[in-house]
Formats: C-alpha cells, sequence, structure tokens
C-alpha cells in the first residue's frame, strides 16, 4: 500500500504564508464554524475522556478547541496562520472561556512543550501536511504527550488524489501510528457534517511507554 498521495506542483502548504493566505482571501472551506459534531459526541458519552491538558494542533479559529475548554480542559491551541490564533484568542475572550492560542510551527513543538500534554487533539492538521512529513507527525505528537497520553483525532480519510487536504485510509492511520501507540478506539461517525459523510474516522490511541 503506498502512504502518499500525489503531491501538488508548488508543495506550499508548509508555509505559514501560504495557510495565511487562505485566510485572508477567505478561502477556508475546512472552517465548519462549530465544532466537529462527533467531538460533541464523544464528550457527551459515558467513556468520555476525562479533563487534562489538552494541545490542539492547527486549531484555526478555535472551535473544537473552545469546546474542550467549556468542558473542563486546559486548552494550548497551535496554528501556523496568525489570523486564526487572532480569531480564535478573541472568540476565547469573547465567551470568557481560559484558552491559549500560540502561532507555531508544529514540528518545533517537541523542543519546547515535551511531555507537557494529557491530550493531542487533530482535526483536519493530518490531512493539510504533506504526506512526507507523516512520520514527523507522529514523532511530535508522541513527543509532547506525558507517558500514557492520548490522541484524539478525527481523521478524513478520503481518497481523492492531490491536496490539501490530503487523504489517507484506517490502515494507513493505522500503520503510521502503531509502532507508537495502542488502539483504544476507531469508529466512523454517524454525525459528520454531509461532505465528509462516510469518510471520516474518530480515533482514540494510547502512548505507548
Amino acid at each position: 500500500m503506498s502512504h502518499s498521495q500525489p503531491l501538488p506542483p508548488n508543495p506550499q502548504p508548509l508555509t505559514p504564508d501560504f495557510w495565511e493566505g487562505r485566510y485572508q482571501e477567505g478561502t477556508t472551506r475546512w472552517d465548519l464554524g462549530q465544532p466537529a459534531p462527533p467531538f460533541v459526541t464523544l464528550l457527551d458519552a459515558a467513556d468520555a475522556p476525562k479533563p487534562g491538558r489538552i494541545a490542539v494542533l492547527g486549531a484555526g479559529r478555535g472551535h473544537d478547541a473552545l469546546l474542550f475548554a467549556d468542558r473542563g480542559f486546559e486548552v494550548v491551541g497551535f496554528d501556523f496562520a496568525p489570523s486564526a490564533i487572532e480569531a480564535a484568542t478573541a472568540a476565547a475572550q469573547s465567551r470568557g472561556v481560559s484558552a491559549q492560542f500560540l502561532q507555531r510551527d508544529i514540528f518545533d513543538l517537541p523542543a519546547e512543550f515535551a511531555h507537557q500534554f494529557d491530550y493531542v487533539l487533530e482535526h483536519t492538521c493530518y490531512c493539510a501536511i504533506l504526506p512526507e512529513q507523516r512520520e514527523d507527525y507522529v514523532y511530535l505528537v508522541r513527543s509532547i504527550l506525558r507517558p500514557h497520553g492520548e490522541l484524539i483525532a478525527l481523521f478524513w480519510a478520503h481518497n481523492r488524489p492531490g491536496g490539501p487536504p490530503f487523504g489517507t485510509s484506517p490502515d494507513e492511520i493505522l500503520q503510521r501510528f502503531s509502532p507508537a501507540f495502542e488502539i483504544v478506539s476507531i469508529v466512523q461517525p454517524t454525525n459528520s457534517i454531509e461532505s465528509r459523510k462516510d469518510e471520516e474516522y474518530l480515533v482514540r490511541l494510547r502512548a505507548k511507554k
């Protein structure tokens, strides 16, 4: 199985300017304007993860991050784009929610935040980075988690060529993460937004020792 999708002619998605430009242009189709419904269902469930310190990768305008903050999590969101950080910070302040949002390259986080989080939250970040960076992504997630910390991820497993968003599959996800993580659960949500219906997987992975 090939882990990679075809790359764009000019692999700009790894630059802050690329993503800031998307915010400036208003072409942020990944932004749902609300928390992802599967995350709401997860936090309403009897086996919902208990509140702890959570890193939100590619937090965008903060919709998912603020959902977790509302539920008692200590939230630190990270994003490339300054416009996203400004919007998320303003949203947290307007709601009176305690959450921190920092402009960072996520691949720099292990040096600054080694083993500082109980959870990492993933939603439309894994599909935004170049496929060749996915091994580095697994490393950074494992590096910033505390022992037995958990990755909570809503992976967009479409099979369309090109990107971003770059596609994936449950098999690819498990092959990437299984050396460093054990599977807690992997389910296909029933309440994904219509444009991603039957293409999302809600995955919980626990870091191995």
